[in-house]
């Protein structure tokens, strides 16, 4: 990171490294149907950050995840994110994240039947590895809403997990799921939102808040995908 990199974005202090070897227990399955997870079991003090749907497309926050080496972990619906994917690859690239699978249309996916959630999913899928070169591997179902089907339709597109979250970063503060504190290995979500959903807050004040909490609290950030 570079020296005042931290400073410009409004943190006290760089985030920390990285564990030289990350405590880690696979998994994702060869084969099978996917794991469903929503944090992911490590004693390193490390948790993740994931980034939903797609409408606000801010460069200053390339330049942050850029300038703070972010690896966020990128769920997106065609719907919003499709009108400037090249905005999210530039974000894969600035941070060593990821590109991952949140359907075409944001659907509730438990009101639709099997090969309407298939369509939802692999439809993203096909679309996904069209612009960008690879296939999905992670899906996170819109509202976090899922049954058996979504299951069935996700393991039939190539999903190895749905990935679903312990705490939720508001505009503010983070909410908590558990409790009021941060565990190792927990998922965090966000949303790709500007001023007009933020109450006049930019999507990179709003980083900084989560991330102020996520050091506060003795942690720094990995990239999901290692974990797994």
């Amino acid at each position: 990171m570079p020296l005042k990199a931290y400073t410009r974005w409004g943190l006290p202090k760089p985030l920390a490294p990285l564990p030289a070897k990350p405590d880690r227990t696979p998994v994702l399955r060869a084969s099978g149907p996917p794991v469903v997870l929503d944090r992911v079991r490590t004693r390193d003090k490390v948790v993740f950050l994931t980034f939903d749907d797609g409408a606000e497309k801010d460069p200053a926050f390339v330049r942050m995840v850029r300038e703070l080496k972010l690896p966020i972990s990128m769920f997106l619906t065609d719907s919003v994110a499709g009108s400037d994917y090249g905005h999210f690859e530039q974000l894969r690239d600035a941070g060593g994240g990821t590109v991952q699978n949140h359907t075409t249309g944001h659907e509730n996916l438990r009101t639709l039947s099997y090969e309407g959630q298939r369509a939802q999913i692999c439809g993203q899928q096909d679309r996904l590895q069209s612009r960008f070169g690879k296939r999905p591997t992670l899906f996170r179902p819109p509202y976090g809403n899922y049954n058996a089907d979504t299951v069935r339709a996700a393991g039939s597109c190539g999903v190895k997990a749905l990935v679903l979250w312990r705490e939720s970063m508001q505009i503010h503060n983070m909410r908590y799921s558990e409790g009021d504190r941060l565990k190792p290995g927990d998922i965090v979500l966000a949303h790709f939102r500007g001023p007009a959903e933020l109450k006049g807050s930019t999507i990179t004040e709003m980083t900084t808040r989560m991330l102020r909490r996520i050091q506060d609290q003795g942690f720094t950030v990995a990239r999901l995908e290692d974990y797994l």
